[in-house]
């Protein structure tokens, strides 16, 4: 799954600049509508229907802009996912290389220099911090997967509300012109509140689209905070030890030595 932090911002750049344009023809239709009543044709009930329809349609303009624009409060987060995903990754690579580099086909020892009690609970030691780390490896991989899928999902749904947004701007063009019209078109000038009903349905479907991905992911995520917590995967339910300063009582007498060294 891809997720392009230069395309997405190109998407927010356009819904920011389709947002100013849509508010400016906002402005510009009650006077259009004023300009319509004018005609000596018109009669007073139907400059009336006339006022109502534009402040209507610049009442309901508005609300779908404040609308958006609680909606853009959360533009940050697909970024700010992909980065996630990407420092995840790092994890991964890191941790994977551990696991690598502590194999046995990658550890060999020497037996001809090294043999004995010590070298095989080396052995058996460094094979458990091995599966440590691979399987850190494997959450890691896990959750930059799913940030990037959330990622990807975010970036989706603004590209549709700014598809959304085009169709808008289209449709006040033409409320606009409908107004500015010689002959009056009804049709013209309510094709803003026609478009609202049916741009608002498809923003609302892209959210409960988007809510229930995000639900999904979570609870992806929370399966994998228990995969990092089961210490099944850990010798003795725990990370293996793997340097000497957790073995730093060397008293051998004292009856409670971490380690010592059997000698004759």
């Amino acid at each position: 799954m891809d997720f392009s932090t230069a395309q997405f911002e190109a998407t927010l750049r356009e819904i920011e600049s389709g947002m100013a344009t849509f508010s400016a023809n906002l402005n510009k239709i009650p006077p259009a509508a004023q300009q319509a009543t004018n005609h000596w044709f018109i009669t007073d009930a139907a400059a009336e229907a006339i006022t109502w329809l534009a402040t209507k349609t610049v009442e309901v303009g508005q609300e779908i802009l404040d609308w958006i624009i609680d909606l853009l409060k959360g533009a940050a987060a697909p970024i700010y996912m992909a980065i996630d995903g990407f420092t995840w990754m790092d994890v991964r690579g890191a941790a994977n290389i551990v696991g690598a580099n502590l194999t046995d086909q990658n550890l060999s020892i020497d037996n001809s220099e090294w043999s004995g009690s010590a070298r095989d609970a080396y052995g058996k030691t460094v094979g458990a911090q091995s599966a440590a780390a691979s399987r850190i490896g494997s959450i890691a991989s896990t959750t930059s997967t799913n940030l990037f899928a959330c990622a990807v999902a975010g970036a989706a749904f603004y590209a549709t509300l700014a598809a959304v947004l085009a169709k808008l701007i289209a449709a006040t063009v033409a409320v606009i012109a409908a107004y500015a019209s010689a002959a009056f078109s009804w049709a013209g000038a309510a094709l803003m509140l026609e478009e609202a009903g049916v741009n608002t349905a498809i923003i609302a479907t892209a959210i409960t689209t988007v809510l229930g991905f995000l639900g999904a992911q979570a609870a992806a995520m929370t399966a994998l905070h228990g995969e990092a917590v089961d210490p099944t995967s850990y010798p003795n339910g725990v990370w293996p030890k793997s340097n000497s300063d957790q073995y730093s009582d060397a008293t051998v007498k004292d009856g409670d030595a971490d380690w010592s060294l059997k000698h004759s």
